[in-house]
């Protein structure tokens, strides 16, 4: 089986700036290593390897222009004993788009469509186990911005899990826009 989702890896500049509000507060958060950052476009969970080939294959079909995305504050997921701090990625419509046109090849695999409301970001920290008062933190940064930047290509990433949290490998990259 193969545990996979499809997103994308923020810019370089993008990743220094995530990385400033990365700051240890509060306690019992587990932060996301610089270099696994990403904004998740479909998660599609665990496949046979003949679904991951045909993905694979069908994803090299998908057209899009490129991106020009920033980043716009944060937020976070909080089921009180579990939840994820995060940032806003902007302008969802076309972040919005290629995540729709990802699902129908997703869909065209067999797999069921995506259910859960689509909201673009690149997720910094997880807890779970306990409750974390993370409103100081998103005070302090609800202010994260940068400037919009090119995002050229999306990929398909294996996820294996692990006793540290998940380690992300990229099965395949597609290019955006001519």
């Amino acid at each position: 089986m193969h545990r996979l989702f499809v997103a994308f890896v923020p810019p370089e500049p993008m990743i220094d700036r995530l990385v400033t509000v990365m700051d240890g507060e509060p306690e019992g958060l587990r932060w996301i290593s610089e270099e696994q950052l990403h904004c998740t476009l479909r998660f599609i969970g665990e496949v046979e390897r003949p679904v991951a080939e045909d993905l694979a294959h069908l994803l090299a079909h998908v057209r899009a222009p490129a991106l020009q995305c920033r980043l716009d504050g944060v937020g976070a997921f909080d089921r009180e004993r579990r939840g994820a701090l995060w940032a806003r990625m902007a302008p969802r419509e076309p972040i919005e788009a290629l995540h729709h046109k990802i699902d129908r090849a997703v869909t065209a695999c067999g797999l069921p469509p995506e259910r859960r409301a689509f909201l673009p970001h690149v997720t910094l920290a997880r807890w779970s186990g306990r409750v974390v008062e993370h409103r100081g933190w998103s005070e302090r940064h609800g202010g994260l911005s940068s400037p919009a930047m090119r995002i050229d290509r999306f990929t398909l990433f294996e996820s294996e899990l692990g006793h540290a949290g998940p380690l992300y490998r990229a099965v395949a990259q597609y290019p955006l826009g001519a």
